[in-house]
């Protein structure tokens, strides 16, 4: 089975991808539904993210108030490796089941979507990576636009990944979203026909 890792710096265009990728039949494992899975009501490690930064990241449910902690971390890169040291371990373990239950289902190809593939380390659990990429003034422009958020919100967010640039000689496959969305269409189609020829290789005896 072919592992492939989708990865993208914010507002790149990575989820558009994703979502044609899924339209086209691939199995994918979506980084974010394993976070929410992670640090769900009563799992470990949101008690351990209660116990770091008390109850004002919390609703009024309990549950994890995503915007309060969002903007503790991307002020601090401290406070964000504390962070990544809580949840990435369990979304990491999610991720290898997910990947196991897809082998055992005898699936040719399975897609992770892993927005800090690289700043995590995870480059050594995929067979090979595809790269969602666009200009850093075209990011923050939709950051800003689609998200409501000030110019220096936006650029924290920003800066708290590699640049693209340290990205773009690590992967193997590059999608670049600064056109329409029937380009980026074409570009998602090619990458994935590619991908899905690769995988039948793979899988050939």
């Amino acid at each position: 089975m072919l592992v492939i890792g989708l990865t993208g710096n914010i507002a790149a265009g990575k989820s558009s991808v994703v979502r044609h990728f899924a339209e086209w039949g691939a199995t994918l494992i979506d980084a974010d539904a394993l976070a929410r899975k992670a640090v769900a009501p009563g799992t470990p490690a949101l008690r351990a993210i209660k116990a770091r930064w008390g109850p004002a990241v919390l609703g009024p449910d309990g549950a994890l108030d995503r915007a309060a902690l969002r903007r503790i971390v991307f002020a601090d890169a401290a406070e964000r490796s504390a962070l990544d040291a809580i949840v990435h371990p369990d979304v990491a373990r999610l991720r290898a089941a997910a990947v196991g239950a897809a082998r055992a289902r005898e699936e040719r190809m399975v897609v992770c979507d892993i927005p800090l593939l690289f700043e995590a380390g995870l480059t050594g659990t995929v067979d090979a990576i595809v790269l969602v990429d666009a200009p850093r003034a075209v990011r923050l422009h939709r950051l800003m636009r689609d998200r409501g958020l000030d110019e220096a919100e936006a650029v924290a967010m920003i800066d708290a990944q590699w640049p693209s640039e340290r990205k773009r000689d690590r992967a193997d496959w590059i999608i670049d979203n600064d056109g329409t969305m029937a380009e980026l269409e074409a570009q998602a189609r090619a990458v994935f026909n590619a991908l899905m020829a690769r995988a039948a290789r793979t899988a050939s005896p």
